[in-house]
């Protein structure tokens, strides 16, 4: 009986035929492409111009991955470029601020070279160092001394106003008791009515007005410089304006930034007396009878009138 042959008989020996063929045509192609010969060559210019043209369809896949590529490359740029630009702009943000505060500091330092003061009065020019920050006591410190020739009792300025004096001097710093404080009594006359009064500190941030002679003349936005008197401060020194309180008290809109003390300006008034005590600051002390001359008393008025 004959052995019927099954598919994988004729599979086998198809497959090696293909694969021979496929291996021939490759190393024909090879060698044509590779004979260097103008005839060959005319003939491989001929096929190209067959061929290539006609699988253009083939090489759209090919295109677009080429394309895709080249996008992602594209955006991947983009957001090295976008990280870099927030990179800068957080930079020119610090500078920015930077700029602001040398911008503010710069337009204080002018305002402080421009005030025009007395011309008997020179200055010098001190840093804020700390703020007490106590709400029983409003001063700051300074890093000016002794060694700058500071002595206690002379005016400070920021570049527009009065702030305060000094009550306290070292060698390298000094201490300004602010207008604010509640020790703080400073005399001041009100233009253009030229009212006599004291500017009180009550550690607010608008001081009240205090011993005011005749009070209808005086009108909220009126000026208020300091008046000389008891040579506790150089005459004309800007102070402030006059504001009113919601209950109608008068009180002083401080010309000086008191939120922004950064520089201030030591008025060195060599005509006023020096204050040497505590409590100099208040009222002067006054002299004490010597034994040579005793008080004259009532009752020796009286004997003396009854001798008459």
């Amino acid at each position: 009986m004959a052995r019927e042959r099954s598919g994988d008989d004729f599979t086998g020996p198809l497959k090696r035929l293909l694969v021979a063929v496929l291996v021939l045509c490759l190393i024909a192609i090879f060698l044509v492409w590779r004979i260097d010969s103008p005839r060959v060559e005319r003939f491989r210019a001929q096929v190209v111009d067959s061929i290539v043209p006609s699988f253009s369809w083939a090489m759209a896949p090919v295109t677009a991955v080429v394309d895709l590529a080249g996008d992602f490359r594209s955006y991947q740029q983009i957001y090295e470029q976008n990280q870099e630009l927030r990179r800068e702009l957080r930079q020119m943000t610090a500078w920015k601020e930077a700029a602001l505060q040398l911008e503010q500091e710069n337009a204080r330092l002018r305002d402080l070279n421009n005030v025009q003061l007395d011309p008997k009065l020179t200055y010098i020019t001190g840093v804020v160092l700390a703020d007490s920050g106590s709400p029983f006591r409003q001063s700051v410190l300074i890093n000016v001394g002794s060694r700058d020739g500071i002595v206690d009792g002379w005016a400070t300025m920021d570049g527009i106003g009065l702030v305060g004096r000094i009550s306290g001097v070292g060698a390298n710093t000094s201490r300004v008791l602010l207008l604010t404080d509640a020790t703080s009594r400073i005399p001041a006359v009100i233009q253009p009515s030229g009212q006599r009064a004291i500017i009180a500190g009550d550690n607010s941030a608008a001081p009240p007005i205090d011993f005011l002679e005749n009070p209808d003349l005086v009108r909220p936005g009126d000026r208020i410089v300091t008046s000389g008197d008891g040579e506790v401060f150089p005459p004309g020194l800007l102070v402030g304006q006059v504001a009113e309180d919601p209950n109608g008290r008068l009180r002083v809109r401080l010309a000086a930034d008191y939120e922004r003390l950064e520089f201030l300006r030591v008025l060195r008034d060599h005509g006023a007396r020096r204050v040497s005590e505590q409590g100099g600051l208040i009222a002067p002390v006054s002299p004490l009878p010597g034994p040579e001359q005793p008080e004259e008393t009532g009752l020796d008025a009286d004997a003396e009138e009854v001798g008459q």
